[in-house]
């Protein structure tokens, strides 16, 4: 998992260093597929170290949608909504959630479809990875996160739903500089933290 709404809130420094690391056949889940080829999740796609995607939207990435077209990656779009909850679910425990969502679309496609009390819905298995990389603003010296405005995006969801934690950073504090009301993931659901 990787977090960011295109690329704000992205671990974007990190994802190069994954490129210069030469990882591949990644199995990416994310909002969406970036916007440029040289930032970003947009960057490891284009370099085509993504083998599939599950995301929200690819529109602003057309490399992302050639790549699914030909057969070179595949891709499989959630509505946002259904995204953020199906990684909340993994990341809480849950068995998935009853969404209408989708309902008579492509989407319901090999889905557990029920009614309840008259109304439609799809079962929605929870997302869960081996691995997030997420983008803090601050943590402390026990791994506390704090995201800055709209970059909280997926981040904390992320954090409850993968077995390895990994948190770039643009400044480590000491314990008990945060105020505890600002701290959004908790240390113990960080593995690593990495300033950048």
């Amino acid at each position: 998992m990787m977090s960011g709404f295109t690329n704000v809130g992205a671990p974007n420094e990190l994802i190069m260093e994954m490129i210069q690391s030469d990882i591949c056949d990644i199995d990416l889940i994310a909002n969406d597929a970036g916007n440029d080829h040289d930032d970003g999740i947009g960057a490891l796609i284009c370099q085509h170290r993504v083998r599939s995607l599950t995301a929200s939207h690819i529109g602003l990435n057309p490399e992302a949608g050639r790549q699914m077209n030909a057969g070179e990656m595949k891709v499989t779009l959630v509505p946002q909504g259904t995204l953020a909850e199906r990684i909340r679910c993994g990341g809480y425990g849950l068995g998935g959630f009853l969404t209408p969502t989708g309902v008579g679309t492509v989407v319901a496609e090999g889905k557990q479809i029920m009614d309840v009390e008259g109304r439609t819905y799809l079962l929605e298995q929870p997302l869960r990875a081996q691995v997030a990389i997420l983008k803090a603003w601050k943590a402390d010296t026990s791994g506390n996160l704090v995201y800055r405005r709209s970059a909280r995006n997926f981040n904390p969801l992320m954090a409850m739903a993968a077995d390895l934690v990994i948190a770039q950073v643009e400044q480590i504090v000491e314990i008990g500089e945060l105020d505890p009301d600002e701290i959004m993931t908790p240390g113990t659901c960080v593995d690593m933290v990495v300033v950048m």
